[in-house]
Formats: C-alpha cells, structure tokens, sequence
C-alpha cells in the first residue's frame, strides 16, 4: 500500500472523536480496560468494543491478557509521538475517568493480587528491584533474579534458591490493574510479600486485599529500593 494510503488510513481510525479520546487516555503509556476507555470516550461498552476492534486492526493499540481481562495500551512510541504532535496543534480536553472512592485508593496504593504485592507500592518495588539489578525482565513477561538479586533477598529473609518455579517460571511480571504497568508475581512475588509482612513492613487488612505500608517499611524500601511512595492520608 502506498505511503499516502497508510497515512488516510491512519488519520481515520484517529479522526473519530470516540477513538481519540480512548488513545489520547493511553498516553501517558498505561494499559487500560475497555470499559475504562468506554467512560473516557462517553460511548457505551459496545460502541466502545468496536472502536478497540478497528484500533487494534489498525495497528494503533494492541492488547494485552491478563486472567481474565484485557487491558489495551498504544503500540508503541511512535504512536504517542503523532498523537502529542497533533495534540500540540489544538490542546486536548483531558480523558473522562471516574473518581476512586476512598476504598478504591487505599486498593490503589498497597494491595494483595492473589497473593503477591501490587498497587502503586507493588510497582514501586519492581521499579526499585529492576533499577538496581535485582531482577531482570525478560520475554514473555517472565523475569530473572541476578545473582545481586539473590543476595539482597537473602537479606530480607528470602531464600530464592528454596522457591519452587512453575510453569511459568519463578518470577514473572504481572499487569497492575489500577498502575497499568508491571508487579512481580510468580513464587517470588508471593515470598517478597510474606518476607515484608514478617518483617513488619507491611500489614494485611482484616476482610480486605488492601495492604497498610508501616514507618518501619516506608523507610526500609526508601533506603533499600528508593521507593518513595506517598502513603494515602499522610
């Protein structure tokens, strides 16, 4: 196809006020649910449906699975690059999203997912991990711990070499559902979470999934990890 058709191609899928508004809510590189984008766009869930339909056609989104939900994202940089370009030509009215209760927020920050870390705490702590060396994300959403990695576990009172792997590996990385990035699941997610909460880092909730952060632990992460999460009411 001729360079001038892919680009009428494109500017269509764009130029429908639904379908911008639901790529303009994926700018800032989240990966969102289609009733997420639904609300942004003030489309039905339907109408919604089939917007992401053409989109991921099209090349603009792809998807991404996770349990039983789907989470969309854009393609890829050069699809946040036109797509500010073109913002920067008219300013864009900024993505419909429902407020979070006060329950939603307490969720949003430090939460159990199954029964690893996740929220804003549990990216926080991937972050930290990776920039530091301790954990390497490779393909197919798993990840490796390196040797550094394996140590600074073992300070913490996880002895990796003890974990048993699955089928898919002994660390894998896990889409946030409020972050809209990755948390580190798998047998070392599970035995991070239970090594803070021994250590007195963290504390589960009674009949919640959500996590309280402690002063022991803000401090401990800051100095470790350099997680320097804002605790929600403090």
């Amino acid at each position: 196809m001729p360079a001038h058709a892919n680009i009428a191609a494109t500017a269509f899928l764009i130029a429908e006020p639904a379908r911008t508004a639901m790529l303009m809510a994926l700018l800032d590189g989240s990966a969102r649910p289609a009733g997420e984008l639904a609300h942004a766009a003030g489309v039905t869930a339907q109408t919604a449906s089939a917007h992401l339909t053409r989109l991921v056609q099209g090349q603009l989104l792809t998807v991404e699975t996770e349990g039983r939900h789907r989470y969309y994202r854009l393609s890829g940089p050069e699809v946040a690059q036109a797509l500010e370009q073109l913002a920067a030509i008219s300013a864009a009215r900024p993505p419909r999203l429902p407020p979070p209760s006060r329950q939603a927020r307490s969720l949003q920050f430090a939460r159990c997912c199954y029964d690893h870390l996740a929220g804003q705490l549990g990216v926080a702590v991937m972050h930290g991990l990776q920039q530091r060396g301790y954990v390497v994300a490779l393909p197919e959403k798993r990840c490796e711990v390196t040797p550094a990695g394996m140590r600074w576990f073992g300070s913490i009172g996880l002895d990796v070499g003890a974990l048993r792997p699955t089928r898919r590996g002994l660390a894998r990385l896990c889409l946030d559902w409020t972050e809209r990035t990755h948390h580190v699941a798998g047998p070392l997610g599970v035995g991070m979470l239970a090594a803070f909460c021994e250590r007195g880092w963290l504390r589960r909730t009674p009949g919640s999934r959500a996590l309280t952060l402690t002063p022991p632990g803000r401090i401990a992460l800051r100095e470790m990890l350099g997680v320097d999460a804002a605790v929600p009411g403090q």
